[in-house]
């Protein structure tokens, strides 16, 4: 049974379809997209329009930009020897939030799942290995520690070694506030593997 008018379903239905995004969340977005002054509503649906017609891959390492080079791409003052390859454009932004890191990345836009479908030839390894035609000492495998993250980094290193580049794997261990009690063994394992002399 329809409770309100075909717009507001097909808005709510269109929200839902979002990932995280549930029917009770996607009828309180509805409400509150409805509820908005009309300018914006205007500004969000030409926001989503623009970025949908307008972003697309770098053409370097493959992640969201509006333009042909991202900006870190194109900077001058990164690093371009040395490539963190990371899943997708969100793992991107984290690592830059450090503002430690000076390299460049290469965006997978997912990570190897027979589960789910995903093949290596779903994701951005072929435009990883060109790139490692050029100058480039280090690649750093930043994967998620997941099944799927680590076949890729295990993948993608064998890809790598015949060519003689530096291959690294980022270490995992104890987050910050973690009570030991409560972490996998694989990351207490990882953690103890890959300790630091103080």
């Amino acid at each position: 049974m329809d409770y309100y008018s075909s717009h507001i379903n097909k808005l709510i239905e269109s929200l839902a379809g979002l990932p995280g995004i549930g029917v009770k969340t996607a009828q309180r977005l509805a409400f509150h997209i409805i509820n908005m002054p009309e300018e914006n509503a205007g500004a969000l649906a030409a926001a989503i329009t623009g970025a949908r017609q307008n972003v697309q891959y770098c053409s370097c390492c493959c992640t969201l930009t509006d333009k042909e080079l991202c900006p870190i791409c194109s900077s001058p003052e990164r690093d371009k020897k040395v490539i963190m390859v990371v899943e997708n454009s969100r793992d991107l932004a984290a690592y830059e939030k450090t503002g430690k890191y000076k390299g460049v990345y290469h965006v997978l836009h997912g990570a190897i799942s027979p589960m789910l479908g995903i093949s290596p030839a779903d994701l951005k390894i072929k435009e990883l290995l060109v790139r490692l035609k050029g100058d480039v000492d280090e690649v750093i495998l930043a994967t998620n520690s997941g099944i799927e993250g680590e076949a890729t980094a295990m993948y993608i290193s064998k890809l790598i070694k015949p060519i003689g580049i530096k291959t690294t794997r980022i270490a995992s261990g104890v987050p910050v506030g973690g009570d030991l009690e409560y972490i996998d063994e694989v990351t207490l394992l990882r953690a103890l593997n890959n300790r630091n002399e103080l």
